[in-house]
């Protein structure tokens, strides 16, 4: 059977790498690419075609949400938010779930390398999740 395909975006190295190391951990996926901005990410999506994405939300050259809507747009495909900003309830969560988002796991604000591994399980059944999920366009909305 086919591995679900991984791209990680998150500007910080630490994060990429440590979700870079649960996802290959994994027999059934792959980290295919780990992308340090949105605009990064975008050749990456292009070129690799990941079944799934991870998004932080806070990031240089262009915001999490901007990206993900952007995204689903010109591209739908499943992501995953991976972001200290994403817990249940917040605004930004509602949010990036409204935009087209599959699933989101908030990361810890403090210990985050600890936190992360503490967390592999679930970051790891979400992208499963994500990774049978069908997705649509987000049409842009028309005049009122």
């Amino acid at each position: 059977m086919a591995k679900t395909t991984v791209v990680v975006v998150d500007d910080s190295a630490l994060v990429r790498s440590i979700l870079t190391e649960i996802i290959n951990r994994q027999p059934d996926m792959q980290c295919i690419g780990a992308a340090s901005d949105p605009l990064v990410a975008r050749e990456m999506i292009r070129n690799l075609n990941p079944d799934v994405i991870t998004l932080d939300v806070e990031m240089p050259k262009m915001d999490g949400l901007d990206f993900l809507q952007r995204l689903m747009r010109l591209r739908p495909m499943p992501v995953v938010m991976v972001s200290t900003l994403t817990e249940r309830g917040a605004e930004v969560t509602l949010k990036a779930l409204e935009l087209g988002a599959v699933d989101f796991v908030a990361k810890p604000k403090i210990g985050v390398a600890d936190g992360i591994r503490a967390l592999a399980q679930d970051i790891t059944d979400k992208i499963r999740i994500a990774a049978k999920a069908q997705i649509r366009r987000l049409h842009a909305p028309g005049p009122a």
